[in-house]
């Protein structure tokens, strides 16, 4: 299956595992958040990395994000062991804060176990950044999120989308562009390690997961 078809209509799953079956007996241990726009729009546009993401994951672990909760298309899962609940906020981007939040408060989930997946353009296409805690950084989803929450101490993976082609193109029109064919691999490329990166943080060894996959791998 070609990528842009891959990732057109998002993840549809698969079969139900037993470990899938018992996380929804037991409350998460973490919360994993990818960011993005609801709606055919929006697929495949840079901004929408974090749902793409966690729908790649989806497809490994043979799961669906069917059930509308928090403001959000969630599922319940065993990712590696670890209890989690998988986000994907249908706010838009600006309000991602109204989601992910009462979730938090509903399980309990302090930020240092909520793992946030995004789009970053001031990290070159093909690059991830992970950082323990930090400043929106400019990112509207992680800024509502902020805001909500009153701290910045979320672990985070930053996928990068490169910067604009001029300095006259609009950051916005940027960010919601969809990414060209010939970026499908790299892109493929991206997400995989991000997914990665994400089961080695849900784990509790971020350290390990920025030595293993910041940069370019």
């Amino acid at each position: 299956m070609g990528f842009f078809n891959k990732f057109k209509q998002g993840n549809k799953g698969g079969k139900k595992t037993r470990d899938s079956i018992n996380a929804v007996q037991n409350p998460p241990e973490y919360i994993i958040c990818g960011l993005g726009n609801p709606g055919s729009n929006y697929e495949n546009t840079r901004h929408n990395c974090g749902f793409m993401a966690l729908d790649l994951l989806a497809e490994q672990e043979k799961f669906q994000f069917k059930k509308l909760k928090f403001k959000s298309l969630t599922a319940l899962e065993v990712i590696n062991g670890v209890k989690c609940l998988l986000m994907k906020p249908t706010t838009f981007m600006n309000l991602s804060g109204e989601a992910l939040v009462p979730a938090m408060k509903f399980y309990k989930i302090p930020p240092e176990k909520v793992i946030v997946l995004f789009d970053d353009f001031s990290i070159p296409f093909g690059n991830l950044k992970i950082r323990r805690s930090g400043s929106d950084g400019g990112h509207n989803g992680m800024k509502n999120i902020i805001l909500q929450a009153g701290v910045d101490t979320f672990p985070r993976i930053k996928i990068g989308i490169g910067s604009p082609p001029h300095k006259d193109f609009p950051v916005k029109d940027w960010v919601l562009s969809p990414f060209k064919k010939s970026e499908g691999k790299g892109l493929e490329d991206s997400l995989a390690r991000a997914v990665g990166a994400l089961r080695v943080m849900i784990k509790g060894d971020i350290d390990k997961a920025m030595n293993e996959f910041n940069g370019n791998g």
